[in-house]
């Protein structure tokens, strides 16, 4: 396992970026959190090693360094999607990463900028994986994703459990919602948040990494035993 921290251009400029890759990894997580800095919020990197003990390659970014206090209903998600895709296409232009099958991670707003950058990079995204997703801040990209999604949330967080179940409804590709009992928005209960790091593992070994999971896997009975 190695770490680098890295200049990535986003938008016009360059954000600190951290990549943590396992040895041999071939799959890259990019991890888009739109509100405040996710380098430095320990749930996001406990997310990060529970993918890195799977033998998956994580990127932390921060795009709001000097925003902390903006509402989420205020954050740019136009903005936040192109700078996601900005640094994804420089990842995936790049000789050291070329070949790495890269999937996104995404949060609250920023799996609403996920979801809207998958749309537009076609084959580029293989997988994505949504949890406590502002789903409702982006509406006809939904339509446009073309790799397997997983929208994650918890039982207790009921606006947003509403919100993903109108956005699995628009997406035209495999798809799940997992609704995970007894966890609120930030999954803090005793376990929840490892819960849906394993949901999402699994999610990610059978579409961003089918060689880590039996193609005939019905992954979808899997992660429902689960919640």
């Amino acid at each position: 396992m190695y770490g680098i921290s890295m200049q990535l251009p986003f938008d016009g400029y360059h954000v600190q970026g951290k990549l943590t890759l396992p040895v041999k990894a071939q799959n890259l997580i990019i991890f888009s959190h739109g509100h405040g800095r996710s380098i430095l919020m320990p749930h996001v990197h406990r997310l990060a090693l529970a993918f890195q003990q799977e033998g998956f390659g994580t990127l932390i970014f921060d795009t709001l360094d000097n925003h902390e206090d903006i509402p989420e209903e205020s954050i740019d998600i136009a903005f936040l999607s192109r700078g996601l895709l900005t640094s994804t296409q420089w990842l995936h232009n790049h000789s050291d990463y070329h070949s790495f099958n890269l999937g996104y991670f995404g949060s609250g707003t920023g799996a609403a900028a996920a979801l809207k950058a998958a749309s537009e990079l076609g084959d580029t995204i293989k997988a994505v994986v949504s949890i406590s997703g502002r789903l409702d801040l982006v509406k006809a990209e939904l339509a446009e994703v073309r790799c397997p999604t997983l929208l994650i949330a918890g039982e207790l967080d009921f606006n947003i459990v509403k919100i993903n179940q109108k956005a699995l409804s628009k997406l035209n590709v495999k798809k799940q919602l997992a609704v995970v009992s007894g966890a609120s928005h930030l999954f803090e209960e005793p376990d929840k948040l490892n819960k849906a790091a394993h949901i999402a593992g699994l999610w990610f070994k059978k579409y961003l990494a089918p060689e880590k999971l039996k193609s005939d896997t019905d992954i979808s009975k899997k992660i429902t035993g689960l919640i």
